[in-house]
């Protein structure tokens, strides 16, 4: 029979390995990663935590507090999206951080688009972002 303490042992060396796993081998086992910690906690850079079911890398390393959550911090954090998906469903970036680069594609409202400039913070099939992303049939 486990004991709990030995539970929170195993807990802490499956923690430990995941660092060493490859993002697209991270994103499958994202409960794997601690949860983000608002409480004062120290991050170093390439650390990566879950919040609300997301993976995310430590882009700076930094003292954490309730004000920095992952998806609201660019500067601090970079969501770890699936880069076997050919086409990805495009989340608006929150700066230069997580921008797209010149030649990304991504998925939205049911079309795929390709990313025609670097640092692309536009929405695809936006008014306005016709010379930014151009639509891939």
């Amino acid at each position: 029979m486990i004991t709990r303490e030995h539970a929170r042992t195993l807990r802490r060396k499956i923690e430990q390995a995941s660092v060493s796993l490859p993002d697209a081998d991270a994103l499958e086992a994202v409960e794997l990663f601690p949860h983000w910690d608002a409480d004062g906690k120290a991050y170093e850079v390439g650390d990566r935590v879950q919040d609300d079911s997301v993976l995310y890398k430590c882009l700076q390393a930094h003292t954490s507090q309730a004000s920095w959550k992952p998806a609201d911090a660019p500067s601090l954090w970079v969501r770890v999206d699936d880069p076997s998906q050919e086409w990805p469903e495009w989340v608006q970036p929150m700066g230069s951080t997580d921008a797209y680069a010149l030649g990304a594609k991504v998925s939205h409202n049911e079309k795929h688009w390709v990313s025609m400039i670097d640092a692309n913070i536009w929405e695809p099939g936006a008014v306005g972002s016709e010379k930014l992303w151009e639509e891939h049939e």
